[in-house]
């Protein structure tokens, strides 16, 4: 079982803060990766700047590399295609400032209630509501994506241990495959609840 994208309670001064301020650390710090991140040397202080945030959360190494792990077979193949293309260092820079993004998103949403980042959302774009914007909407397109990234990484951990537990080497068809069938009948489910509920146009 995954528990990326999953809240873990704390008193740390980052599960203080207010969702909304944290929210908006996320989106700096990504625009920062990637305005700032151009050669492997960008990547130690950024490393270490992510690294201290896991440390004052108090969030295990454990759970650092679970937030982390379903992303590095991807990773794999981004790393691939750029040293071929672009050569080491471009794809050390493009794993790395991803690898980050990934990294902080998970600290995030470790140190913040999924209701707290809705609430959050649903009070920034209240006012964008004359503009034909549903802040109701969005926070529960949000809520639902926070909660399908566990899901997509448990489907994937699931079929790469069904495949070992197999003998069978790796493949990227008889990965995907599976993991996309998966996918599409939680969509599916998910769907009829939501037009159970009467959410749905």
């Amino acid at each position: 079982m995954t528990t990326l994208g999953l809240y873990r309670p704390g008193h740390s001064v980052l599960h203080r803060l207010p969702a909304g301020v944290k929210l908006g650390a996320l989106v700096l710090a990504l625009v920062a990766l990637a305005a700032l991140v151009r050669t492997p040397r960008d990547l130690i202080p950024a490393t270490v700047a992510v690294l201290a945030g896991f440390a004052v959360a108090r969030i295990p190494p454990r759970v650092v590399l679970a937030q982390l792990r379903p992303v590095f077979w991807m990773l794999a193949f981004i790393a691939a295609f750029q040293i071929v293309f672009t050569g080491w260092r471009r794809a050390l820079v493009v794993c790395g400032v991803l690898l980050l993004s990934v990294a902080i998103a998970a600290l995030v949403s470790l140190t913040t209630r999924v209701l707290d980042m809705v609430d959050a959302l649903h009070r920034i774009l209240g006012p964008l509501r004359r503009f034909g914007v549903d802040p109701d909407r969005v926070g529960l397109v949000l809520a639902m994506t926070i909660r399908c990234i566990p899901l997509l990484a448990g489907l994937v951990a699931q079929v790469t241990e069904a495949r070992r537990a197999r003998g069978l080497s790796f493949s990227v068809r008889a990965l995907a495959v599976p993991v996309v069938i998966g996918a599409l009948r939680t969509a599916d489910a998910m769907g009829e609840a939501l037009a159970a509920r009467g959410v749905d146009d």
